[in-house]
């Protein structure tokens, strides 16, 4: 099929990186592997941050203008489906039901979010316009079991949610675990023979400066212990962030690490932790479980899709700085424990493959096919 795909929160050709551009490339990347042809159909972000209601409505008229140009140049040419990453009240998909409609083609969402609390707030127009396009979906994908609750109450229950669990093609290590390690410790002044745990984070002033904060009061209370954290990311955030994770023991800061690279950081680690605080699946984890790495992190349902408990790593309670401290206290204190869960984690990897969402995919696109057909008695 001719796939048109749009990315209202950031596409995947944003410069900057984060889990929604990371997600979106790798949504991409399944349906081509699926055999589709995907392309890009509008860099627009309708992303509004602050719940300006004047910005919202700029981005509707642009988002308007942006439809009728796209009208224009594929009415003869048309995509066989309009597939649409990540829409909620803060970015809602202005474009995407509305060329659907006019050229009687399959509309799919995946990764749908409603809030009822946003219900006439600071985003209602988003709110609205979300709700809406839910609602007119032919077929839903859901990456976060938290979300199909209140998506299924909206579209009434009409069985057409997938769940899919997040997934990532992750390249092997360009070296060997002592290589990596060897080349780290040098070049940061590490000891390459204690534990080492991973952080990949952006520092931004929002929940994740909240999981940082959290991060820093667990490893505070494993000062005693031998273990040095390395993080990569950067942000606003970063000068408030640093003060407090250098004050809990062994940090090294990474800064910005490119994308490619980050799996070498994985694969020299022992260890990847993040608290993941009001996170609905945390790519950064789900690439450390693709690349064999045992991950402590806080409960979330998303989460606990990719990290199996006591198999692959280990889950607390969200928000829980004791008992996050005292998981990555259990594996740092026995080291067989450790490496029998890092040979599970390392089996298990195919579970996350690119191969298995494709295929996943490709059933809802037909689906949505068949459905859009019957529906409409349109040929699409």
């Amino acid at each position: 099929m001719r796939i048109a795909f749009y990315a209202p929160m950031k596409p995947p050709t944003h410069p900057v990186p984060s889990g929604d551009r990371r997600m979106a490339g790798l949504l991409v990347d399944a349906l081509r592997h699926a055999g589709h042809d995907v392309s890009l159909a509008s860099p627009l972000r309708s992303y509004d941050r602050t719940g300006d209601a004047q910005r919202q409505a700029r981005i509707r008229r642009i988002a308007e203008r942006v439809t009728r140009r796209y009208l224009a140049r594929h009415r003869r040419h048309r995509p066989d489906l309009w597939f649409t990453y990540h829409v909620y009240h803060k970015a809602p998909d202005w474009i995407g039901p509305a060329v659907a409609e006019r050229l009687s083609i399959p509309y799919v969402m995946a990764d749908p979010i409603v809030s009822p609390s946003q219900e006439g707030g600071p985003w209602a127009l988003g709110h609205d316009a979300s709700a809406a396009a839910i609602a007119k979906a032919d077929r839903l994908i859901a990456f976060d079991p938290i979300d199909i609750p209140a998506v299924a109450r909206l579209r009434r229950g009409d069985g057409a949610i997938t769940p899919l669990p997040p997934f990532l093609d992750a390249p092997p290590a360009r070296s060997s675990k002592p290589a990596l390690r060897a080349a780290l410790a040098k070049r940061h002044d590490l000891d390459p023979a204690i534990p080492w745990l991973a952080t990949v984070a952006m520092m931004r002033q929002d929940v994740k400066r909240e999981s940082y904060r959290l991060l820093a009061e667990a490893l505070g209370r494993l000062r005693s212990k031998n273990w040095a954290l390395l993080i990569a990311g950067d942000g606003p955030a970063r000068d408030e962030i640093e003060p407090l994770l250098l004050a809990a023991g062994r940090v090294v800061f990474l800064g910005h690490v490119a994308d490619d690279t980050i799996p070498d950081l994985y694969h020299a680690a022992d260890i990847a932790v993040w608290p993941a605080l009001k996170e609905g699946y945390a790519m950064a984890l789900v690439e450390a479980q693709a690349c064999g790495l045992p991950v402590v992190a806080g409960f979330r349902p998303g989460i606990a899709q990719v990290v199996e408990q006591d198999e692959t790593g280990l889950l607390t309670p969200e928000g829980d700085g004791a008992a996050f401290a005292a998981a990555i206290g259990r594996l740092l204190d026995d080291p067989p424990a450790l490496a029998a869960m890092a040979d599970r984690t390392r089996a298990r990897t195919g579970r996350l493959g690119l191969d298995r969402a494709a295929r996943r995919l490709d059933t809802v696109l037909q689906a949505a096919r068949g459905d859009h057909r019957k529906r409409w008695g349109h040929r699409s």
